[in-house]
């Protein structure tokens, strides 16, 4: 219409949104839009073909995880146990940890993994390989990831059904004790 204008409502594609092109007519109310994709993720240690690549770029959009700079993610490092305790927060949203405390004196405040492991500690998803010690830094071995992911699992609701035995694993009989049923959810889980 004569005198009508268009209003902007556009903004950019991130490597973690999409974008959008947006104009509304600020008369009659019509409007056009095109959705613009999140922009792919540029880690030069992840290239385009390799196994884990779409499972890179799909966490680092997402933002449950990124990389160890702007241009690396790292893969072939180990993950840590104040990682995996962040993979599983930011999972969650990265709720509000105000009021809420954890017992582990070696999990310094203002590092990227504090409120993750306050906030998995407070939920039982996490604990410490002693009362007060968590080791953020030390790397997560198999059976503590399926442990955590078993308590996540478990704090989501999900069926927590446990089947099967771990006797078909060349090593099933040296899995500890207390990681038995977490270890066999996840085999059963695939």
């Amino acid at each position: 219409k004569e005198g009508a204008s268009l209003v902007d409502e556009s903004y950019k594609a991130t490597s973690s949104s999409d974008g959008l092109i947006k104009f509304t007519c600020d008369q009659c109310g019509s409007s056009a839009e095109l959705t613009i994709p999140a922009l792919p993720i540029a880690f030069e240690d992840v290239k385009p073909g390799i196994w884990y690549y779409d499972a890179v770029e799909e966490m680092a959009q997402t933002g449950r995880m990124i990389g160890v700079s702007e241009t690396r993610f790292a893969p072939q490092t180990n993950l840590t146990r104040g990682q995996l305790a962040t993979i599983l927060y930011r999972m969650e949203g990265s709720p509000e940890v105000t009021g809420m405390e954890h017992p582990f004196t070696d999990v310094a405040e203002n590092r990227f993994y504090s409120d993750a492991v306050t906030w998995a500690s407070e939920h039982g998803i996490v604990c410490g390989v002693t009362e007060t010690k968590f080791l953020p830094n030390v790397a997560v071995t198999r059976e503590q990831m399926a442990v955590l992911l078993y308590r996540y699992a478990e704090y989501k609701g999900y069926n927590m059904a446990v089947e099967g035995d771990l006797s078909r694993f060349p090593d099933g009989e040296k899995t500890s004790k207390y990681a038995e049923s977490a270890m066999c959810w996840a085999v059963n889980a695939g």
